[in-house]
């Protein structure tokens, strides 16, 4: 799990991260406003600490903007303006949880911690199949059946074609790939993205040359369209 911390208080930022890479998060830190909305468009998190007194742009601004394209992404306030008048005002921003300084670390990381179960959990009752065409897919087993029959999927592919499916008729990042499918492990090339593309045309297109399903935007990123049911 990603966490962008933004604090630009350099002892607090540095104890903070600390703190939740020990629990196992990844922290990616930013100490202005306007570099975390940077961080914010160019890459994936699963939760934001957002200080509000920041340089270049405060935490409220930030957040108003963040929630522009993403709605989805748990906000915490982490701030000294701790009336109940800012704390409505981060409220209605967009935050989803408002924690005062001086704060206990102990209270932060379980704050975190829920809001990341919360937003985490996957739905029940999801099937583990998925079917577009006269294609299915089953993303329990890797087992697939495609316009030449049965086959196995590796790992690798079936997660990336788990995140475009999932994000169907959107555009997903190559950003958002690399840390959905890749870990940051590894780094691959577009080349090498691409080429998972062409080999889920030859196994569900039925002509690979002119696909209905999987599609390259270029300087973008990549696009699974399902028009059907």
């Amino acid at each position: 799990m990603r966490i962008l911390l933004v604090e630009d208080e350099e002892s607090l930022r540095d104890l903070i991260q600390l703190n939740l890479e020990m629990e196992g998060y990844e922290v990616i830190t930013a100490s202005d406003g306007r570099k975390a909305l940077k961080y914010s468009k160019e890459q994936h998190f699963d939760l934001m600490l957002l200080d509000v007194m920041l340089p270049e742009m405060d935490g409220f601004q930030l957040c108003e903007q963040i929630r522009l394209t993403n709605y989805e992404v748990p906000i915490i306030f982490l701030t000294a303006k701790d009336t109940p008048a800012d704390r409505v005002a981060g409220l209605r921003k967009g935050a989803d949880d408002y924690l005062t300084k001086p704060f206990n670390l102990e209270e932060l990381l379980l704050r975190v911690n829920k809001l990341i179960q919360r937003t985490s959990r996957s739905p029940e009752n999801v099937p583990e199949e998925f079917q577009f065409g006269g294609n299915k897919v089953n993303f329990a087993t890797f087992e697939a059946i495609g316009v030449n029959g049965s086959f196995t999927l590796t790992k690798k592919e079936a997660m990336l074609l788990k995140l475009l499916t999932d994000r169907r008729n959107e555009v997903v990042s190559r950003q958002q790939i690399l840390q959905s499918v890749w870990g940051y492990d590894v780094y691959p090339s577009t080349r090498t993205i691409d080429n998972f593309i062409l080999s889920f045309r030859k196994y569900f297109e039925e002509d690979p040359k002119e696909p209905k399903y999987f599609f390259s935007v270029r300087g973008v990123g990549y696009k699974f369209v399902k028009s059907d049911g």
